[in-house]
C-alpha cells in the first residue's frame, strides 16, 4: 500500500494548497446558513423540548458540509485528471483498484473532517450544541464522509465533462442533502413525506450524527448506523468493480 499512501498524500495536498477555497469557503457558507435560518426561525420553531432551533441546526450544517465536501473532493479530482490528461500517469503505475479507492476516499474523508471541524468551531460560538456521545459523532462523520467520497469516486469515473458532474451533484446529491432533515425534524412533516424521508440514506447520516450531540434523534442510532454502513458497503463494491474494469479511464 505504499503507492496508496503516496497518492493519498498527493490528494490531500491538492485540496490543502487551495484551502481558502476548499475549506474556508464552505465554512463561511455554513455560517451564512446559520445566521439566516437561526435568526429567522429561533423563536418560531421548536424541535426538541430541551434544544433550541439554532442548537438543532448546527449539527445538521456540520454534517451537510462534511458530506458535500467529501463528495466534491474525490469527484473533482478524478474529472480534472481525466480532462487535463494527467490521469494517464496514474494508469502507468502498478496501483491496484484498492489502492486507488483507499487514496481517493481517504483524502475525501480528510477534507470532509477538516471542513466539518471548521464549521463546528465557528458555529458553536453562536449556540454550543453540547456533546452527549462522542463515539456516535465520530462514527457517523467518518462513515458519512466515506460514503460520499465513494459516491464522488463513482461520479468522477462516470462523468466525462464538468457539466455531467454538475448534473450529478445538482440533481442527486444536493436534493438528497437538503431533504434529509438538515433544517428541520422529519417529525414535523406529514406522514407520507416522513416515509419518503426514511428512504433517504442522507437522513440517517444526519440523524445519527445529531444523536451524538443531543442524546435524542428521530430514529434509533443503531438503525441509522446499519443503513449508512450498508450503503457504504454497496457503493464501495460498485466503485471497486468500476476501478477493476477501468470504467471510462482505460481505452
Amino acid at each position: 500500500m505504499n503507492g496508496a499512501s503516496t497518492l493519498f498524500k498527493k490528494e490531500v495536498l491538492r485540496f490543502w494548497k487551495v484551502s481558502f477555497q476548499t475549506v474556508a469557503a464552505p465554512v463561511l457558507t455554513a455560517c451564512m446558513y446559520l445566521l439566516v435560518f437561526g435568526h429567522t426561525l429561533e423563536d418560531h420553531v421548536k424541535v426538541y423540548e430541551t434544544v433550541g432551533y439554532t442548537q438543532f441546526l448546527i449539527p445538521g450544517l456540520v454534517m451537510m458540509s462534511v458530506l458535500q465536501n467529501a463528495f466534491a473532493n474525490s469527484s473533482s479530482s478524478l474529472i480534472q485528471s481525466k480532462i487535463t490528461g494527467n490521469l494517464v500517469f496514474l494508469l502507468l503505475t502498478p496501483l491496484s483498484p484498492l489502492a486507488w479507492f483507499v487514496a481517493y476516499v481517504g483524502a475525501a474523508i480528510v477534507r470532509g473532517l477538516a471542513v466539518g471541524t471548521g464549521v463546528l468551531l465557528v458555529t458553536a460560538w453562536f449556540a454550543p450544541p453540547g456533546l452527549d456521545n462522542l463515539l456516535w459523532v465520530l462514527v457517523f462523520t467518518v462513515l458519512g464522509a466515506g460514503l460520499m467520497g465513494t459516491l464522488g469516486l463513482i461520479a468522477g469515473l462516470w462523468a466525462e465533462k464538468f457539466d455531467q458532474l454538475a448534473a450529478f451533484q445538482n440533481f442527486i446529491i444536493m436534493p438528497m442533502t437538503f431533504l434529509s432533515g438538515v433544517f428541520y425534524s422529519v417529525h414535523s412533516l406529514p406522514g407520507f413525506w416522513q416515509g419518503v424521508s426514511h428512504l433517504n440514506p442522507f437522513f440517517y447520516m444526519i440523524d445519527g450524527f445529531r444523536r451524538g450531540f443531543f442524546g435524542v434523534s428521530d430514529v434509533s442510532p443503531w438503525l441509522s448506523f446499519a443503513v449508512v454502513a450498508s450503503a457504504f458497503v454497496v457503493t464501495a463494491g460498485v466503485a471497486l468493480s468500476l476501478l477493476q474494469r477501468g470504467y471510462k479511464i482505460r481505452s
